[in-house]
């Protein structure tokens, strides 16, 4: 049980990972149509799995 807790924490966190280093190869445009500003792409990753 605790395995697979840690093993989800784990997950999530390669995910926010990921988002966090996709976001940021967007261009400031393609952020400004999905209406994200830069500073807010680590809060947004973060917000999505939970850390």
């Amino acid at each position: 049980m605790i395995m697979h807790y840690v093993l989800s924490r784990i997950r999530a966190h390669q995910r926010y990972r990921q988002t966090a280093l996709e976001l940021g190869r967007y261009s400031d445009q393609q952020l400004d149509d999905i209406g994200v500003h830069r500073f807010e792409i680590d809060d947004i990753a973060r917000r999505q799995f939970n850390l």
